[in-house]
């Protein structure tokens, strides 16, 4: 593994399978997350048993986090790579005119979603944990003692979405999220070798997913929002 990492093709190789490998999970994300605009009692139903499986809890959460800290780093890596290898300045060299504004800014727009996720983390994961693993409780209950009291999932997420910063904030990382996903999706097929007679329906697909997924997440966050405010 480190021998694979030590080339250059490598390691675009490794990122681009840790960035299909997040993709997948985002899309899984979203999937769980749009019930709850159109089906609670399901959103609290699913988020209950994605937060209690065994499986999901101890073997899928860590692969998810070693992921994401090894495609954060490693985005890290190859960006001080490619700066180091430039021999051309700025001044000689119109980037503009051989790439894309998105490809050219991953690095600013990889800071926003890693600093997204944080607050994902402290909004979401943290009191989760805490719950779960230091309160010892695992009903996923509004409140345990009371037995047909519904369970919090949905609760939680309204909550959070009552505030107009937050709400704004999420937006916003969504935004770069689409602006990330428009480079990566293609990028990361490309360094995998897909290079084929799907090539221009791959670019399709990756556009569509790169705005439609964000899109829904903020779609997500803005209905709460409004509907928590407006309630």
């Amino acid at each position: 593994m480190s021998g694979i990492l030590n080339s250059s093709i490598g390691r675009k190789f490794a990122m681009a399978l840790s960035a299909l490998f997040l993709m997948f999970f985002l899309l899984q994300h979203f999937a769980i997350n749009i019930l709850s605009v159109f089906n609670p009692d399901t959103f609290n139903e699913v988020s209950h048993f994605m937060g209690t499986n065994p499986l999901v809890q101890y073997a899928l959460q860590p692969v998810l986090i070693l992921g994401v800290i090894f495609h954060f780093v490693m985005g890290f890596v190859l960006e001080i790579k490619n700066t180091k290898a430039r021999n051309i300045s700025y001044a000689k060299n119109n980037g503009a005119a051989n790439s894309t504004w998105m490809s050219r800014n991953m690095i600013w727009s990889g800071l926003a979603i890693l600093a997204f996720i944080g607050l994902h983390f402290y909004d979401f994961w943290f009191p989760e944990i805490n719950t779960k693993f230091i309160n010892g409780d695992m009903s996923g209950l509004i409140n345990p003692e009371v037995a047909d009291s519904g369970f919090r999932y949905y609760e939680e997420l309204q909550h959070k979405f009552y505030s107009h910063v937050r709400t704004i904030l999420y937006v916003i990382a969504f935004i770069f999220l689409a602006l990330h996903l428009l480079h990566g999706f293609n990028s990361a097929f490309q360094s995998v070798g897909a290079n084929n007679k799907y090539t221009k329906g791959l670019k399709g697909f990756g556009k569509a997913y790169a705005i439609l997924v964000p899109l829904g997440f903020v779609f997500i966050a803005v209905y709460h929002h409004l509907k928590y405010v407006l309630s």
